[in-house]
């Protein structure tokens, strides 16, 4: 396009018009990736209490610390959420959650009980489904194998956590 015997290409060449789109780029990039990073790390912790906050209604928030701990010492938490809050596998806990919605026996997000005890309960017994799985269970791939590694090092690091307040 030529404007009285200038061009675009002249223009660009001669830096007309580019620094203020330099500036909103730079400035708007800067800032995305800011507000990303800021949403990842608010992400991942909003993840881990939204699981907990479906099994732990009613567990003292003496019991929600330990499991936030658990989750941050290993990466993990009790419910098979990524970061992402995408769903890795079936934990333990979710499949508890289904069975008693099934069974109408309602509870579903309050696994964990109302104290210290009945949340060393569900625990153990969560850690109990994982090493004794149903026959009928098909096989599993190698990721979800690892997934559930890290759900039992998760249970295993809640566990101890909530056998010291005891």
């Amino acid at each position: 396009m030529e404007m009285k015997g200038l061009n675009t290409t002249d223009c660009l060449a001669k830096g007309f018009g580019t620094k203020k789109a330099e500036r909103n780029v730079s400035s708007n990039a800067i800032g995305f990736m800011e507000t990303v990073a800021e949403k990842a790390a608010q992400d991942k912790i909003d993840y881990d209490e939204k699981a907990f906050a479906s099994i732990g209604a009613k567990a003292p928030a003496e019991v929600k610390q330990a499991w936030m701990e658990a989750a941050k010492e290993t990466g993990a938490n009790g419910l098979g959420m990524s970061g992402s809050g995408k769903l890795t596998h079936l934990s333990a806990m979710m499949v508890k959650q289904m069975v008693n919605r099934i069974s109408g026996a309602g509870k579903t997000n309050d696994l964990l009980g109302s104290t210290v005890q009945s949340a060393i309960r569900a625990t153990e017994q969560a850690l109990f489904d994982i090493d004794n799985p149903s026959p009928l269970e098909s096989p599993k791939s190698m990721e979800v194998l690892r997934q559930y590694e890290k759900e039992r090092a998760f249970y295993q690091s809640f566990l101890k956590k909530l056998n010291a307040l005891t």
